[in-house]
């Protein structure tokens, strides 16, 4: 999520990353040589225009803090348009294993805050847990990504939660305590679906679809882009009824 940018909960098309029912420590992802090209004609064909496409050394990145390893495996048939996610929710979302990496322990009071907040909402399935060994669905880890990129999560895949979460924890370090668990609650978001709910302020492409049953803009969005150090700490009211509604 990107300093004074704007966004809001999206939807997509198919949907990003990851591999299915991965119980192991290192997802298996095809050579980076040979699937860059690959990821880039999917990000496309999800709808985001070229020019937002920016490419780094081992990923592409759209929307600020959304990333598209080269390696990634890429989903295969037609693409579904869907909400102000990516059109692909997670197929198991009662027990997300999150496995954060030593590097973040500085923030392990900020990361339990964000984790507490998916947790508590009422009649919905979504349920992380910390898992500090052993196999993990998702790796939260430390990184440095550049001045104005607070943080960056990856989109899920053919039902399989997306697997890598970066928080650049030195650029974050001068923000206060809700506004670093801000960072990471909106980058987990991401994880299971979520698209910046301001997409339409921000200028962001392909344009959102509603999630089913919460449609419109919403200021006090945690998912708003944008919005690093300044943002609402707090899930909204619509935060909840869209993962109420994706994950009933």
């Amino acid at each position: 999520m990107k300093k004074n940018m704007s966004f809001v909960l999206m939807a997509l098309f198919a949907i990003v990353f990851a591999a299915c029912s991965k119980s192991a420590d290192s997802p298996t992802t095809p050579p980076q040589s040979d699937n860059a090209a690959k990821v880039r004609e999917y990000i496309l064909k999800l709808g985001f225009p070229e020019n937002q496409i920016v490419e780094h050394p081992t990923e592409f990145m759209v929307e600020g803090d959304i990333s598209f390893p080269k390696n990634m495996k890429v989903p295969e048939g037609n693409l579904k348009s869907e909400q102000y996610y990516t059109g692909s929710t997670v197929t198991n979302v009662t027990n997300i294993r999150l496995k954060v990496d030593a590097s973040l322990s500085g923030l392990s009071s900020e990361i339990n805050s964000a984790i507490a907040q998916w947790n508590a909402i009422p009649n919905c399935s979504v349920n992380w847990v910390l898992t500090p060994t052993g196999p993990y669905d998702v790796l939260m880890t430390n990184a440095n990504l550049g001045n104005g990129v607070c943080g960056a999560g990856t989109f899920p895949t053919n039902g399989v939660v997306g697997n890598l979460i970066r928080i650049n924890a030195a650029y974050i370090a001068g923000n206060n305590f809700a506004q670093r668990a801000r960072t990471i609650c909106h980058e987990l978001g991401h994880n299971i679906s979520l698209r910046h709910t301001n997409w339409a302020a921000a200028g962001e492409n392909p344009p959102g679809i509603d999630v089913p049953g919460v449609p419109g803009t919403d200021a006090s969005s945690l998912m708003n882009a944008g919005q690093c150090g300044i943002g609402a700490t707090v899930l909204s009211a619509k935060d909840i009824l869209a993962a109420q509604s994706l994950y009933p």
